[in-house]
C-alpha cells in the first residue's frame, strides 16, 4: 500500500517505485516493486522498472563524486543487523589510500531470514546496480558476491544475472561470484576477508577493519545485498525521495521475514518505524500469540502484547533492549514453549561457533547444555543462578560477537519467560515444553553444514 503523491524527482521517463511521502504504518513497493511474478527479473524488465543504470554526470541525482554524501544524507543504515550508517563506510574507504575492494555480502547466514535470497531471486539487477555504483564511489575495481555454498540454484542465477549484464555492456566494475561455506558466522565480515583471502571462513579477531586493510589487505567495503539495493535506489531517485519512508532518524524502507505462528509468513517490505503490531496484523499472527523473536538468533524476546506498540526500528527497539537485527519476526503461540524454542536454538548456536576462543568453545556448549536441562526439566535448582553467572562472563570476551549474540537471547528468554523458568527449574515442565521435545519446535534449525569444511 502507498500513497501516490509527492513523489519527488525522478529519472526522466522512470517515476520512482513506492510512490511519495508514507506513513510508517503502509506498506510502500521498493525493492519489492513487480515481486508478483515468479521469476527474477530480466536486465531489459529491471530498465523498464527503475530505469538505466545512473552514472555520474547522466542523472539529476547523482553527480561525480557525490553518491557517498547522497547516500550519507539519505541516512541509509546497513540492512544486515548492525545498522551502521552506510554513507559513513563509503566515505571511510574512498579515502583510505589505493584501489578499493567491495564485497557485497549475501551469506544470510540467520536460518529464520529470507530477505537477501527473495531479492536476489527477484531482483539480483538491482543488487548488481548498487554493487557497481558503490564500486565506481570507492574507486574499486572489484566487486566480490558472496553467497551460501548449499544455495546452488541462487548462486547460478546471479553468475547469469552478471554473465547478462557484461554481454549488454552494464556496469564499469569486473564481478566474482563466490560460493562459501555457510556456516553460521561465516557471514561476518572478518570471516569473509579471510575466505576470500584464500583462508577459512571463520572471523578474525583484529585492530584493523576490512575498511582499512581487508581482501588483498587493500580498503574493502563490506555492504549486504538489501543495503546495496538501497543504494542503487538511491543512486536514481536521491537522498530526499528515500526519506520519504520511515522515521527522520531512521528514514527508508526494510526488508523483514516474517514466520512463526502467522498465516502469511513472508518476506514484507515496510518503511522503518512500522509499529511490529502492523506487522502481526499483515501476516495474520496467532490471536494468542504469547511473545515474538526479534532481530534472529542473536536478537531478544519480547513480550507480544508489549511488543505490538513498539516502532521497527533500531532507536525504538533499543529502547526495549532489542533491535531489528536482520529484520527477523518469529511470532511465538502460548502452545509453543519459549524455553525449549531457545534451547533448540543454543544448542544450534554453541554448534556453530568457530571454535576459537574459550567463551565459543567452552562457555556456549554449557549454556546450551543449562538451557536443555532447564527446558526438560532435569536440571539442578542452581541452573538460573549458574545462567546468569556465566552470561556475565561470556558478554565481550569472544574474538567475535557470537558469545554476545548467544547470551543476549538466552537473557532474554529467561525474562520473558520468567514464570516458566521457575517452574521448570522446581522440575515443573509446562506441557508445550513436553510436546516439543517429542515433535520438533517452531523455530528453524538447519543441519549444521559439514563441520571440518570452512575453506
Amino acid at each position: 500500500m502507498t500513497d501516490q503523491h509527492d513523489q519527488g524527482d525522478a529519472v526522466p521517463g522512470h517515476p520512482p517505485p513506492g510512490g511519495g511521502r508514507t506513513h510508517p504504518e503502509v506498506s510502500p513497493a521498493r525493492l519489492t516493486l513487480g515481486w508478483q511474478q515468479a521469476t527474477a527479473a530480466t536486465l531489459d524488465e529491471h530498465v523498464d522498472r527503475y530505469g538505466p543504470l545512473p552514472r555520474a554526470g547522466h542523472s539529476r541525482q547523482l553527480r561525480p563524486g557525490t553518491l557517498a554524501d547522497a547516500v550519507a544524507a539519505a541516512g541509509l543504515t546497513g540492512r544486515g543487523g548492525a545498522s551502521f550508517p552506510t554513507g559513513t563506510k563509503l566515505h571511510a574507504v574512498a579515502s583510505a589510500r589505493g584501489p578499493a575492494v567491495v564485497v557485497a555480502n549475501g551469506m544470510e547466514s540467520e536460518p529464520a531470514s529470507q530477505k537477501d535470497l527473495a531479492l536476489l531471486t527477484h531482483a539480483p539487477h538491482l543488487v548488481l546496480d548498487g554493487a557497481d555504483l558503490a564500486a565506481s564511489a570507492v574507486q574499486a575495481d572489484v566487486v566480490h558476491i558472496c553467497l551460501p555454498r548449499t544455495a546452488t540454484r541462487l548462486v547460478d542465477q546471479v553468475c547469469r544475472a552478471v554473465q547478462d549484464r557484461r554481454r549488454s555492456g552494464v556496469g564499469s566494475t569486473p564481478v566474482e561470484v563466490h560460493d562459501v561455506p555457510p556456516h553460521y558466522v561465516s557471514g561476518e565480515e572478518t570471516a569473509l576477508v579471510r575466505w576470500l583471502n584464500g583462508g577459512e571462513a571463520r572471523p578474525v579477531s583484529s585492530r584493523q577493519r576490512p575498511f582499512e586493510r581487508g581482501v588483498g589487505r587493500r580498503p574493502t567495503l563490506i555492504d549486504n545485498v538489501e543495503t546495496l539495493a538501497h543504494i542503487a535506489l538511491i543512486g536514481r531517485f536521491g537522498p530526499a525521495w528515500f526519506r520519504q519512508a520511515g522515521l527522520a532518524d531512521a528514514p527508508g524502507t526494510m526488508l523483514a521475514t516474517v514466520s512463526g505462528a502467522v498465516r502469511h509468513p513472508g518476506v514484507y517490505e515496510l518503511a522503518v518505524g512500522t509499529p511490529i503490531g502492523a506487522l502481526l496484523t499483515w501476516s495474520r499472527a496467532a490471536p494468542d500469540a504469547a511473545a515474538v523473536l526479534i532481530g534472529g538468533y542473536f536478537g531478544t524476546w519480547l513480550g507480544a502484547r508489549s511488543a505490538a506498540g513498539i516502532p521497527m526500528s533500531p532507536q525504538w527497539l533499543g529502547r526495549a533492549g532489542a533491535s531489528p537485527g536482520a529484520g527477523v519476526l518469529i511470532v511465538l503461540s502460548a502452545e509453543a514453549c519459549g524455553l525449549s524454542e531457545t534451547a533448540r536454538v543454543l544448542g544450534y548456536l554453541a554448534g556453530q561457533s568457530a571454535g576459537q576462543c574459550g567463551p565459543c568453545a567452552l562457555g556456549l556448549p554449557a549454556i546450551a547444555a543449562d538451557f536443555a536441562g532447564l527446558a526438560s526439566g532435569r536440571a539442578d535448582a542452581a541452573v538460573l543462578e549458574r545462567l546468569e553467572r556465566r552470561f556475565g562472563v561470556l558478554t565481550g570476551r569472544g574474538a567475535c560477537r557470537h558469545p554476545d549474540g548467544a547470551v543476549r537471547l538466552a537473557a532474554s528468554a529467561l525474562t520473558v519467560f520468567a514464570a516458566d523458568a521457575r517452574a521448570h527449574a522446581g522440575h515443573l515442565p509446562c506441557a508445550p515444553a513436553q510436546l516439543g521435545a517429542a515433535g520438533g519446535g517452531v523455530l528453524p534449525v538447519p543441519r549444521p553444514w559439514a563441520e571440518g569444511e570452512w575453506e
